[in-house]
């Protein structure tokens, strides 16, 4: 398949190599090229070094100069153009202790992690750099490190996640001599800073193959290091009607979960709280679980939100056939954004019971048409949306601030999820009134 290099790109090592420097297109790149993906990141390799790089791109930043690296701005893309080299030992498990600079492009390949990523462009010849076979690979659909996997990951424990992060995104299996060098590593994940961990989880799970590679996440030791509460729920029963244990049904629940990162976590880690209370109360427990957990691993406030959001309200009693005032009370009391997401959380749930794959998008078809039919109604879901309000009601019925005031909107709220009609504010008035009489004390 022919590279489609960007022009950008192109120049860049057009620039180069008018100043008898080599250039190589490198990476990631050509991987995805190959597999006829569009990718998203240029980088190129060449034996200029970060000074003379800087020197022929005015627009450059030193974003990893004291490796090599120098992202060059051409016409608004970045571009990292490295220096290519050879690597010392890896002694803080990340980074290595010196590098080398090196006119071998094969030499500078040989440090990547994997050889599907150790593919080289000529974009002058147009030809293939590949001196540890990754196109075959590629056609295999294989994952193996280039060279011994022990010293790949030794180097940088962090490759294990990024092997299981590709094993979700581009569906590979992964060759049993680098399979078989995880478990006896996965303690180096202890080396690794949560940032860095969290980053390769989010790129797995929104993978189009997440379940092989939950599998291996778990049997290789990697999920006990990295999320013990989920690898915990081996051999746990996740309730009389599941044909599954607790964690193969919350793996397969992430899987057949819509590819949103809140939504795949929330599938993945929704019933952790079973592991302290199998009934209904678990979703609070499983809640406060899965939000303990992904600040441990420094997700934002944003995504935590989210995800405990979903979680704690994810056994909600709605189904398709339910009332217009209860659609309309689920809808008003988790938000409308969250009332759909909450649908689709079901349907994985309902995945990971292996219930009939018809039936799941039934559920969800209708259960979402009764949802957007409250939304289009534009009535009153909310407080906010009652056409009176607590100063209004306080007002109109001689009443100081106090509870009651709270208790006379929430009642006000229920009548207008019953009939959207009533939202008027005389009408309001009125129940209010008959509402405050009919109280065995009343505050008049």
């Amino acid at each position: 398949m022919p590279i489609k290099v960007p022009p950008q790109a192109l120049c860049a090592c057009e620039i180069l190599k008018k100043q008898s420097f080599q250039a190589y297109l490198v990476g990631g790149a050509i991987r995805d090229s190959l597999l006829g993906l569009t990718p998203t990141d240029w980088d190129i390799a060449t034996d200029a070094e970060p000074d003379q790089i800087e020197a022929l791109f005015p627009h450059s930043l030193p974003t990893g100069r004291r490796f090599g690296t120098v992202t060059v701005l051409l016409e608004g893309m970045p571009l990292e153009v490295t220096t290519m080299r050879s690597d010392g030992p890896y002694s803080d498990r990340r980074h290595p202790d010196y590098i080398t600079y090196t006119s071998s492009l094969e030499l500078d390949l040989s440090r990547r992690d994997f050889t599907i990523n150790a593919l080289g462009y000529d974009p002058f010849a147009k030809r293939i750099i590949d001196p540890f076979g990754g196109a075959k690979h590629l056609k295999k659909k294989l994952l193996t490190t280039v060279g011994e996997p022990f010293t790949r990951f030794q180097e940088d424990p962090l490759r294990m996640l990024r092997l299981i992060r590709f094993q979700a995104t581009l569906g590979f299996r992964i060759a049993k001599k680098t399979e078989r060098a995880l478990p006896e590593l996965v303690h180096l994940m202890s080396s690794v800073s949560p940032e860095r961990v969290l980053s390769e989880l989010n790129k797995m799970l929104v993978g189009r193959e997440l379940l092989p590679a939950l599998q291996t996440f778990y049997s290789s030791g990697l999920m006990e290091q990295v999320i013990p509460e989920l690898a915990a729920c081996r051999g746990i029963s996740a309730g009389p009607s599941h044909p599954y244990d607790l964690l193969t049904h919350s793996l397969t629940a992430a899987h057949f979960a819509y590819p949103d990162l809140p939504l795949r976590w929330a599938a993945l880690l929704h019933d952790l709280g079973k592991q302290e209370e199998p009934g209904r109360c678990h979703a609070e427990i499983s809640a406060q679980m899965a939000e303990k957990l992904l600040k441990r691993l420094r997700a934002s406030s944003s995504l935590i939100t989210r995800v405990s959001t979903l979680i704690a309200h994810h056994m909600f009693g709605l189904h398709p056939h339910s009332s217009h005032k209860a659609v309309r009370r689920f809808v008003g009391k988790v938000g409308p954004e969250t009332a759909l997401e909450l649908v689709k959380l079901r349907q994985a749930d309902m995945a990971g019971m292996n219930a009939a794959p018809r039936q799941i998008l039934a559920f969800g078809r209708e259960l979402e048409a009764r949802i957007q039919a409250v939304l289009d109604e534009a009535s009153a879901l909310t407080l906010q949306d009652l056409k009176i309000d607590g100063h209004q009601v306080m007002k109109e019925l001689n009443l100081k601030p106090g509870p009651i005031i709270g208790e006379i909107l929430t009642y006000l709220l229920e009548r207008v999820w019953e009939d959207p009609k009533l939202n008027h504010p005389q009408t309001l008035v009125l129940l209010a009134r008959d509402y405050l009489e009919s109280l065995p004390e009343n505050p008049h």
